[in-house]
């Protein structure tokens, strides 16, 4: 009886040429697995594509629930957002993948787990961060760093080798975007964007959105609110965490929200340059953000920032299954304890522009805010305060005064 292999399967070029290759050069039975994140029609006609291209048998999991409450949720409960700009949509979904490929291979006995994910890139850290933390024992195949058995070097070698083995699919030579869609956002890369000098062609290249210049003239308003810190209805109606997000990429694409251009540092070393289209994840951040500015204290949240930012940082290095990540979350999700409200804002022209804000928990005073004096606040404590909290201010400028007076009278 053959070994069985398990392999991340998406149905484009490069997982359709591994199925013949795994099973020439390893003589595996293969199993291919499509994970569901929200890539929506992209799942359209895999199982007839897997089939013919020799695997024995697909798998199409439905992990969009999963992707939006567990891992989603948590980062944007944190504000997790890598280098100031990326929101994290690709690095949330692949500890979600890993975790399902391995549940997979242990159903199916498999002794080794492939991905299609290239040897420059920040995926393959992260998939094989996660198996190895969930299924030491198992194998990981990685063809794009088996170089000396894996000799294709272009889309047109794929689809000769995928010829050569009876599998003749209407894949095109041409190049494209190199593009990653979940439910949270689509990633760009390629073509002009791999010279950063270049603006992107946007007419050519967005699929979620449209830009802010070509966006309604009218504002559109939007309520949501929000229970301890999870997101729970749009305009009054209820609705589970997907399907907001589903709904807040409508409202934003339609208002040109959430693109962006970004050079960042990758994991492996180098610097890549890609386009994100995330109009609803940008949506629900801020309004999230907007929540969190009435009801944390300032010290809470000062902290809450640097976890924030760590927590970005575990996520796209692919260290979603530590103990670390784990800890960040615990402290986090105690920060949410009273994150329950509403807010109002307006979307126009790729702006997220705020139109009030609520909660039972607000810190808020306006008696206290108004520049009228209210029975909490006496100005004449001021003094008091700021003569401790600029002590160590002043008794450096002293000093430094002193050092310059001797050494005037020195010389």
């Amino acid at each position: 009886m053959k070994e069985k292999v398990v392999l991340a399967y998406s149905g484009g070029l490069d997982t359709t040429a591994i199925i013949p290759w795994l099973k020439e050069h390893f003589n595996y039975d293969v199993v291919c697995c499509c994970i569901d994140c929200g890539q929506g029609s992209e799942l359209d006609g895999l199982e007839e594509r897997a089939k013919l291209s020799g695997a024995s048998k697909l798998y199409i999991e439905d992990l969009v629930d999963d992707f939006a409450e567990n891992y989603i949720v948590p980062c944007v409960q944190a504000n997790a957002t890598y280098e100031n700009k990326y929101l994290l949509g690709t690095s949330m979904a692949r500890p979600a993948i890993a975790k399902r490929l391995v549940e997979i291979a242990r159903k199916e006995g498999a002794v080794a787990i492939c991905h299609g994910a290239t040897g420059k890139g920040n995926d393959q850290i992260r998939f094989e961060l996660g198996i190895k933390a969930l299924a030491p024992d198992i194998k990981i195949i990685a063809p794009w760093r088996m170089t000396d058995v894996w000799t294709m070097q272009s889309r047109e070698d794929e689809i000769e080798y995928c010829k050569q083995h009876g599998i003749d699919l209407p894949f095109s030579a041409d190049s494209s975007y190199s593009r990653d869609r979940n439910l949270w956002h689509i990633s760009h890369e390629g073509l002009e964007l791999e010279d950063p000098a270049n603006e992107p062609n946007y007419d050519h290249l967005l699929v979620l959105s449209t830009t802010p210049e070509k966006a309604p003239d009218e504002p559109e308003y939007v309520t949501m609110t929000f229970e301890k810190g999870v997101p729970t209805s749009i305009n009054g109606e209820k609705m589970k965490v997907a399907d907001i997000i589903r709904k807040l990429n409508t409202l934003g694409g339609k208002h040109g929200i959430g693109i962006v251009d970004i050079v960042e540092n990758r994991v492996v070393g180098m610097k890549s340059r890609g386009v994100y289209e995330t109009p609803g994840g940008t949506i629900l951040m801020e309004a999230h953000k907007q929540l969190e500015e009435l009801v944390l204290d300032r010290a809470t949240m000062e902290v809450k920032k640097e976890m924030g930012d760590k927590l970005a940082q575990v996520v796209y290095e692919g260290k979603w299954f530590t103990p670390l990540r784990e800890a960040i979350q615990a402290f986090v999700t105690s920060t949410q304890e009273y994150v329950t409200g509403e807010v109002k804002f307006k979307l126009y022209k790729g702006n997220i522009i705020k139109a009030g804000t609520t909660s039972p928990y607000s810190l808020y005073s306006e008696s206290l805010a108004s520049f009228t004096t209210g029975d909490l606040y006496d100005h004449h404590d001021a003094d008091g305060f700021i003569t401790l909290f600029g002590l160590p201010l002043k008794v450096r400028a002293m000093k430094m005064q002193e050092l310059k007076k001797n050494n005037t009278s020195t010389n």
